[in-house]
């Protein structure tokens, strides 16, 4: 394929419905020398066959911009005869990222990464920006961690959240919550409340949506401190303050095997080892001689997830189905989690493989990811799935359903099963601490 001098440069962006639609917006929504031409989606279930709206699109695309699976890159790039295929989603194994940048340049086209200095929006208030090497290492507990902290300090929290556009993309452009009420009217997915839910218990307003910009303009007026409060892997849309970055010893090596996880953990102030009650001692210093290895200016804090199990209830001797966080299992490639660790200690008879009673779009997901196994990840991205979820659960032949999603799916899904919910929050373990880094690195004295 030769690139046309006289035309605009044509551009297909990669994507899962987050940081493909903010790379749009800050680096080519308003470039007349480049016309994107379409997005990908993947990752997220029924995300493609959409329009990226012209509301949100610019003066460029009065008809919007269409967004068509990943599987079909090489006829995109034919079709619209694209120049230049630009990545933009996150927690991929380097190995999967140049795969996808083979298949682009052997069709024809060239193949970009946007780094944080050509995405990074600039805040007229501190940043605190929370991060991780993996989807699942312990970044939400984190997050919630660090507002105490502030909120503790006095300083007045607003948390903004990555985005997890999966409905009207207008309406989500720029969505506030304050109230359980907000989540209802915004009709947020499971993933959305499994986000939301913790910060609002903790007296926080979210933002979160599609025009950072405006988020951010938004959230500095309620805000002593912004807290961005990131999805996968990926890197912060915010420039920040203090960049810390939450790495997990169950997954030893994949600190410096994932994209973006590894520029995280090159780019951070403070890197958080989560997990190290759970964790082998000999992962703990392997991990700890990494850090040292490609950040050795960061400071590393040690946390602990404590699981505590709603009620202390003893689950010995009896059948458990494991309920886990969706993408911790599905794209953040965990082959356990605070479910099975709880039902392990709490003395079970053993883990009910889900997959025999598995329904529509949970069978479907199974298939998607065969490596899940005998967990059942927390699928709900519509009133199907959630549906779906649902049916799996109460069919199955399990004693007890422990479920280890940030939020109580008993509240969204109509399980008839006996159920008790888990629970984790970050504990800190030894020094440096957390709490001293945070302050420090921000100028607060208490």
């Amino acid at each position: 394929m030769t690139a046309h001098r006289d035309r605009r440069r044509r551009i297909l962006i990669l994507g899962a419905a987050g940081r493909d639609f903010h790379n749009f917006n800050v680096r080519y929504r308003g470039d007349e020398s480049c016309e994107v031409v379409a997005f990908t989606a993947t990752q997220i279930p029924g995300i493609e066959g959409r329009l990226y709206p012209p509301e949100l699109s610019g003066p460029f695309y009065e008809e919007g911009i269409p967004i068509y699976q990943e599987d079909g890159l090489e006829e995109l790039i034919a079709k619209f005869e694209v120049d230049e295929v630009v990545f933009s989603y996150s927690d991929l194994s380097h190995n999967a990222v140049m795969h996808l940048g083979s298949r682009a340049l052997a069709a024809g086209a060239d193949y970009t990464l946007l780094g944080p200095q050509s995405t990074m929006l600039e805040a007229e208030v501190p940043v605190v920006a929370v991060a991780a090497v993996r989807t699942g290492s312990g970044k939400s507990q984190t997050t919630r961690a660090v507002v105490r902290i502030l909120k503790g300090a006095s300083r007045r929290v607003v948390v903004v959240r990555h985005p997890m556009p999966y409905g009207n993309l207008v309406e989500q452009s720029a969505q506030r919550f304050e109230t359980y009420d907000d989540l209802l009217a915004a009709d947020c997915t499971i993933e959305e409340r499994e986000e939301f839910e913790p910060h609002l218990a903790l007296g926080s307003i979210v933002y979160a949506g599609i025009d950072y910009a405006e988020i951010l303009r938004r959230a500095e007026k309620e805000a002593d401190v912004v807290v961005w409060d990131g999805g996968n892997n990926d890197l912060p849309f915010f420039r920040p303050d203090v960049h810390i970055t939450v790495a997990d010893p169950l997954r030893v090596g994949h600190e410096t095997t994932y994209h973006p996880g590894e520029a995280n953990l090159r780019m951070a102030d403070v890197v958080v080892i989560n997990k190290v009650d759970s964790a082998r001692p000999e992962d703990v210093v392997a991990l700890e001689a990494t850090v040292a290895a490609v950040n050795p200016t960061a400071s590393v804090c040690k946390a602990t997830s404590p699981i505590t199990i709603e009620g202390g209830e003893s689950l010995k001797g009896k059948k458990v189905l494991a309920v886990e966080d969706g993408p911790t299992l599905t794209h953040g490639e965990m082959t356990y989690g605070a479910g099975v660790v709880a039902a392990r200690r709490a003395g079970a008879a053993e883990l009910v493989d889900p997959r025999p009673w598995a329904t529509g779009t949970i069978r479907e997901t199974f298939n998607i990811y065969p490596a899940i196994g005998k967990l059942l990840p927390a699928m709900g991205y519509s009133d199907r799935q959630r549906r779906d979820l649902a049916e799996t659960i109460n069919s199955s032949d399990a004693d007890v359903v422990v479920i280890a999603t940030p939020i109580d799916l008993r509240r969204i899904c109509d399980i008839t099963k006996p159920a008790v919910k888990v629970s984790y929050e970050l504990g800190e373990a030894g020094e440096p601490t957390l709490q001293a880094q945070l302050l420090q690195r921000l100028g607060i004295h208490t």
